[in-house]
C-alpha cells in the first residue's frame, strides 16, 4: 500500500515502510516501526517503556487514542523491605539534572500490551511478520547513528550502571562510538517468544516472570496483580476546530493534550498570520500565548484532581476560562511588556515520536517513552525496564506516593489535523514540557504560514521555560533585539539542539500528495512505500 512514515531513526521508518510495501495497513507500520525502534533508537526508547498512539480513520470519519503509558506499581504487594532505588546526575552542559534508578524505578510497562492490542484491532498483518524487522535487528545488531551514540553517552551513568547494561553499551572500555555495532543479549530469544505468545508473554508468560524474579530478589515494586491487570485504555480524542482545520488531541493521561489545546484555542483568537514568520511582533505573541498556559495550568492540575476528566477538560476549555487569558495576552501585547510566565516542572525529555499516513489515509500518531531508563537489564531476556517513577517532574509530591495502579500523567501528545474530513498532518514531538511548543509551532508554520512541511518542522523554534524565552540557533537577530528591548527576557542558542524537540511529521497536501519530514534536531528519517516522497 502506499503511504509514507516520518521517525526517529532510519531503520525505524524502513520497518514502516516495509509493512506498507507488504501490503499492512498504517497500524501495521507504526506498529513494527515501534519496535524496531526499541532497537536502532536505544539511546531515547526502550521495549520496557510505554506510549500513547492516536488513529484516524477518514472512511468513518472515527478517531481513537491509545493509551499504554505507565501505571503506578505494588498492587497486592506484602513484601517489605529496602528499595533498589539511586540518584545519578547528568550533565546537560547548561544545567544538571538528577534522576533516579533500579527496579524501584520502574512502573508498570504498556509498550508490549499496547501495540499488540493496535496490532490486534486495526492492522492487517500478523505479529510474526510485524516483529520481522526488529528480530532482523535484534540478530544482526545496529549501527549506531551519531544522534543515537551522542544520546548514550549523555546518559553513561546510567547505561553503565549494572553489568547488564555494560555488557550492552560499552566497548573497549568506553561508551559505544558513532558508527559502531550494537547488539542486546537475549533480545532476540524474547522477541521470538513475543511472536509465539503475543502480549501474554508481558502479562504472566516467560518476559513476565523473570520481571517478577528479578523485582522480587532485588527492591522491586512491581507484582503479579500489576502485570495481569495493567489494561490499554482506548478513549476518545479531543476535537478542537482550529480555523479551517479540526485538530485532534489525546486527552489523559495526556496532560499535553489539554495544554496543547489551550494553547490553541488562545492561538485561534489572534491572526498569527499577518506577522512575518520570526518577527519581534510573532515572537512576542508566542512568548505570551506560552506563557499564559503556564499560568493556566494549576488550575488544570486542580480541576483534574476534583472533577471527573470530562467535566474537567470542558471547563479547562472553555470559552469563558480561555477568553479570560486571551484578554490578558492582548494588554500585555497592547503594553507591550512580557507578563509573568509560571515555571512548569520538565517531564521525561528521551521521547521518540513515530508518524504514518497511508494511501487509505489512515493515520498514526505515536510517541513513546522509557524516560532515561532504570539502569539494568532484566538478566536473560534483553528486556530494558523504564525508571518513569525516578522522574521528580512526575511526581511532584514525592516518589512513590501515588497509589498502586493509577496511570501516570503524561506531557506526550501525538496530534492529528483534518481538513474537510481528511487527514492533514500527522505530528507529535519527544521533548517533555516543550512537546507542545513544538507541536504548536509545526502545526502553524503549516496552516498559518504555508509553509512545506519540512520548513515547518525544521525552521527555528522557541519556548517559554522560567519567564525565558529559549530562542533556538536560526532565529532572527534583529527580531529577537528588538523583543529583547520591550522587556522580554532572551536566551540565545548558539546551536540546534534536541532540547526544542522532534516532531517527525506527515502529511497529505492540498492536492493529495503524501509527503515526510523528520526533525533533523534527533536525527529524524522518513521512508515511503510505493512511491517517492
Amino acid at each position: 500500500m502506499p503511504g509514507v512514515i516520518a521517525a526517529g531513526g532510519p531503520e525505524t521508518a524502513a520497518a514502516g515502510a516495509a509493512m506498507l510495501e507488504k501490503g499492512g495497513n498504517a497500524v501495521d507500520a507504526v506498529v513494527a516501526a515501534a519496535f524496531a525502534s526499541f532497537i536502532a533508537e536505544i539511546g531515547v526508547v526502550h521495549l520496557g517503556g510505554s506510549g500513547v498512539a492516536h488513529l484516524f480513520n477518514p472512511k468513518s470519519g472515527a478517531s481513537l487514542v491509545y493509551d499504554f503509558f505507565s501505571n503506578m506499581p505494588g498492587l497486592g504487594r506484602t513484601k517489605a523491605g529496602p528499595l533498589d532505588f539511586a540518584e545519578v546526575m547528568i550533565d546537560f552542559d547548561a544545567t544538571t539534572q538528577s534522576f533516579y534508578l533500579g527496579r524501584a524505578s520502574a512502573a508498570v510497562p504498556g509498550n508490549i500490551a499496547g501495540l499488540c492490542q493496535m496490532a490486534s484491532d486495526y492492522g492487517r498483518l500478523p505479529l510474526p511478520s510485524l516483529l520481522e524487522p526488529a528480530l532482523k535487528l535484534a540478530r544482526e545488531g545496529v549501527i549506531l547513528t551519531p544522534f543515537q551514540a551522542e544520546t548514550c553517552q549523555l546518559l553513561e551513568p546510567l547505561y553503565t550502571h549494572t553489568a547488564g547494561m555494560r555488557e550492552i553499551f560499552l566497548k573497549n572500555g568506553r561508551m559505544i562510538q558513532p558508527g559502531e555495532r550494537l547488539r542486546v543479549p537475549h533480545l532476540t530469544d524474547t522477541l521470538t517468544a513475543l511472536t509465539e505468545e503475543g502480549e501474554a508473554l508481558a502479562r504472566n508468560g516467560r518476559l513476565a516472570q523473570a520481571i517478577l524474579a528479578d523485582q522480587g530478589a532485588n527492591g522491586g515494586l512491581l507484582t503479579t496483580a500489576d502485570l495481569e491487570n495493567y489494561q490499554v485504555r482506548k478513549v476518545q480524542s479531543i476535537r478542537l476546530p482550529y480555523h479551517d482545520y479540526e485538530i485532534l488531541l489525546p486527552p489523559p493521561s495526556s496532560t499535553g493534550g489539554v495544554l496543547t489545546a489551550f494553547s490553541l484555542k488562545l492561538l485561534a483568537q489572534f491572526n498569527v498570520g499577518q506577522y512575518q514568520h520570526g518577527s519581534a511582533n510573532h515572537l512576542r505573541l508566542l512568548y505570551e500565548i506560552m506563557a499564559a498556559t503556564s499560568r493556566a495550568r494549576p488550575y488544570w492540575r486542580q480541576w483534574h484532581d476534583d472533577l471527573p476528566t470530562a467535566d474537567a477538560i470542558a471547563q479547562f476549555l472553555s470559552e469563558s476560562f480561555v477568553a479570560a487569558y486571551a484578554q490578558q495576552i492582548q494588554d500585555s501585547l497592547n503594553r507591550q511588556n512580557a507578563s509573568t510566565a509560571i515555571p512548569e516542572p520538565p517531564g521525561p525529555g528521551h521521547t521518540s515520536h513515530i508518524s504514518v499516513i497511508d494511501g487509505d489515509g489512515l493515520a498514526v500518531s505515536l510517541t513513546n517513552t522509557a524516560g532515561e531508563s532504570a539502569g539494568y537489564v532484566v538478566p536473560g531476556t534483553g528486556f530494558i525496564p523504564n525508571n518513569m517513577l525516578g522522574e521528580a517532574d512526575l511526581h511532584p509530591n514525592g516518589f512513590h506516593i501515588r497509589p498502586a495502579g493509577q496511570r501516570i500523567p503524561t506531557m506526550m501528545t501525538p496530534t492529528i489535523v483534518l481538513r474537510n474530513g481528511q487527514t492533514r498532518l500527522v505530528v507529535g514531538s519527544g521533548g517533555s514540557i516543550r512537546i507542545r511548543s513544538a507541536i504548536l509551532q509545526a502545526l502553524s508554520n503549516l496552516l498559518d504560514f504555508g509553509m512545506t512541511l519540512d520548513d515547518a518542522v525544521n525552521t527555528a523554534r522557541v519556548h517559554v521555560e522560567d519567564g525565558v524565552l529559549q530562542c533556538e540557533a536560526g532565529y532572527d537577530a534583529p527580531a529577537v533585539a528588538e523583543l529583547e528591548a520591550m522587556g522580554y527576557p532572551v536566551n540565545r542558542w548558539q546551536k540546534r539542539s534536541i532540547y526544542f524537540g522532534g516532531a517527525h511529521s506527515v502529511s497529505r497536501t492540498e492536492n493529495g500528495r503524501l509527503v515526510a519530514a523528520g526533525d533533523n534536531r534527533r536525527g529524524g528519517a522518513t521512508a515511503a512505500a510505493c512511491k517517492r516522497i
